[in-house]
């Protein structure tokens, strides 16, 4: 029997990968580089380091080239549709905290069609159903019949719930479900429990392997991270991207895409441990690419316009436009614009990006990549040929316009 993450992840030794990656050397980057991936934990710390922040440029260059060949010049696009901010978890950090004071909502059946409507209308057709964790609101079937009832519009439909066992998600993807995100929230076991000190989320390993138990239900794509703000960055991303080499080797029927968000302004004014700077953000994405180079990697609206816009084409996959973390929210929206009129004080969290969809497709068209809108469809589920997700064809070498020009010869 395969070991689960959470078992493996009691041997790797993140302290010591950290200060590893701390002290790397230049020697050290420049023979990573030179073979132009990460072929280790070990390798993938030493991007992380001080020591090749001066090889940031090339870094991104060697990013650039492995998504255009794995995912070509394309960017998937989704939008998040929250269904209810009831909770009865204590997350510290988090708005949908039992503890904050903010005005409490779950949508009717009704609601939800009304703001995926207005969704499809700016021309999503994938979806990011997103819920706080309560028995008595989102339970009983509301999810399935969400799901039911939207896909007959939106082929590709995602959850972030409370994580369950396998057995409660296959319902789920009979529905028309199609996949799974569970952000860790931190890697380091003792933070974990300082921050969830209430509510079914405190269980550490439980969430740990809920991307398994989500694969052994169906799902066609996985979807991890962990929220950068509440402990040491580096340690951080060394766990993260084992967790994803864990998926990619044992989840093999599955893409697996990986999320970096950093902390933002929510209820609860959480002060941050560790402030992730710009620089550092775009290091940690170059080398993701360079160590999971068929991973996707998803940038969300947490991020300011001008950083998103300029991230396109060093190895995002997946971006989220347009966004409302309030259940309801769209419905708030000018009609004109698809921007908040008004401040939504049930939100999770207070985006950074505001611009309405049609002004990000357009940033990433001018950028020279292709805004997807929709890249699957149920019915190719009827074709036996069909076992794996749809992705970007891997593109040949020679059919990219001046790869030759992305890779350096050689770092002296």
């Amino acid at each position: 029997m395969k070991l689960s993450f959470s078992k493996k992840f009691e041997a790797i030794d993140l302290q010591g990968l950290s200060e590893a990656s701390v002290q790397a050397k230049p020697s050290d980057v420049k023979r990573i580089l030179n073979t132009g991936k990460a072929n280790s934990l070990e390798d993938f710390a030493s991007l992380l380091s001080p020591a090749a922040e001066p090889y940031l440029e090339t870094m991104c260059r060697l990013s650039q080239a492995a998504t255009l060949k794995h995912f070509g010049k394309t960017i998937r696009m989704f939008a998040p549709l929250y269904l209810s901010n009831e909770c009865v978890n204590v997350c510290r950090y988090c708005g949908f905290s039992r503890h904050n004071d903010i005005p409490r909502i779950t949508l009717s059946l009704e609601e939800v069609d009304q703001e995926a409507s207005l969704l499809h209308q700016q021309g999503f057709r994938s979806i990011l159903l997103v819920a706080g964790e309560h028995p008595k609101y989102v339970s009983n079937g509301y999810v399935e019949s969400v799901v039911q009832r939207l896909s007959k519009n939106f082929p590709s439909i995602a959850l972030e719930l409370g994580p369950l066992e396998a057995s409660g998600y296959a319902p789920l993807v009979n529905a028309g479900c199609e996949a799974l995100v569970v952000y860790q929230e931190t890697y380091n076991e003792n933070t974990y429990r300082s921050l969830h000190t209430a509510g079914p989320k405190k269980h550490f390993n439980w969430r740990m392997d809920t991307a398994e138990r989500a694969y052994q239900a169906g799902f066609r794509r996985l979807g991890i991270g962990a929220l950068f703000g509440l402990h040491d960055w580096r340690q951080e991303a060394i766990a993260l991207a084992s967790h994803a080499q864990h998926l990619t080797r044992n989840c093999w029927k599955a893409q697996v895409s990986i999320s970096l968000p950093r902390m933002r302004p929510a209820a609860g004014e959480f002060e941050q441990v560790e402030f992730l700077p710009n620089h550092q953000f775009v290091q940690l994405i170059a080398a993701l690419r360079l160590f999971i180079s068929k991973a996707g990697i998803t940038l969300s609206t947490r991020e300011p316009a001008a950083l998103r816009d300029g991230l396109i084409a060093l190895g995002i996959t997946s971006m989220s436009a347009g966004s409302s973390t309030e259940p309801g929210g769209y419905s708030a929206f000018d009609e004109t614009s698809f921007t908040p009129k008004d401040e939504q004080p049930g939100e999770q969290f207070h985006i950074a990006d505001e611009r309405p969809p049609a002004v990000v497709a357009e940033a990433i068209a001018k950028a020279g990549y292709e805004p997807v809108w929709k890249d699957f469809d149920q019915s190719l589920l009827a074709d036996p040929s069909v076992s794996e997700p749809m992705e970007s064809s891997d593109y040949e070498i020679s059919k990219i316009e001046s790869l030759k020009s992305l890779y350096p010869v050689s770092i002296k």
